[in-house]
């Protein structure tokens, strides 16, 4: 975490968390969502859900991506947030919390540029694939497809059948803090 953000959460402890602003697509990129786009509908439709998700303004600005990528946490709830100064702004996640990008040395990395080690390979019931590292879950990035077929093909890797819905609870993490926010007990 940077240590600007540490000071401004020394100064300013009890900021209100922000909901709904912030989302996190498959393919790792960020999305700002204003009031206008929060009403059209969810930033992700989850499986089996009918309707129309809205997922806002594509973030293009690198010291910004790179400044939420820096300070992007979970809670002990598995919500996963941006710390934004001394206000968490809680992230709307299309898929998982982490996307990996695969590198041509063989590495993988995730969307915030962190390097990590695979533990475990899952493939779920439309051909997504996702990585287990000592991060958590994530779906490997669909560019990224042809390196992981090679590491499959290689027997670096072998796919564990997993259904997509139930990511969430096997592996601690909210999709949607925004809702559950608003979800009746």
């Amino acid at each position: 975490m940077d240590e600007i953000v540490k000071a401004a959460m020394a100064k300013w402890p009890n900021v209100p968390h922000c909901y709904g602003w912030l989302g996190l697509d498959a393919r790792g990129q960020w999305y700002m969502r204003d009031d206008r786009t929060q009403a059209v509908g969810p930033f992700a439709l989850l499986p089996g859900e009918a309707g129309q998700a809205s997922k806002g303004s594509w973030l293009r600005h690198d010291k910004l991506i790179d400044f939420i990528a820096r300070n992007y946490a979970a809670d002990e709830a598995g919500q996963w947030y941006f710390q934004n100064g001394p206000q968490r702004v809680y992230v709307e996640l299309e898929v998982c919390p982490w996307v990996w990008r695969l590198l041509p040395d063989g590495g993988v990395q995730s969307h915030t540029g962190i390097p990590v080690q695979v533990r475990t390979c899952l493939l779920d019931e439309v051909g997504h694939l996702y990585l287990v590292t000592e991060l958590g879950v994530g779906r490997v990035h669909s560019a990224d497809m042809t390196l992981a077929a090679d590491a499959v093909e290689k027997g670096l890797w072998v796919p564990e059948a997993v259904e997509r819905d139930t990511l969430p609870t096997r592996f601690a993490y909210e999709p949607s803090p925004q809702r559950r926010r608003t979800a009746p007990p």
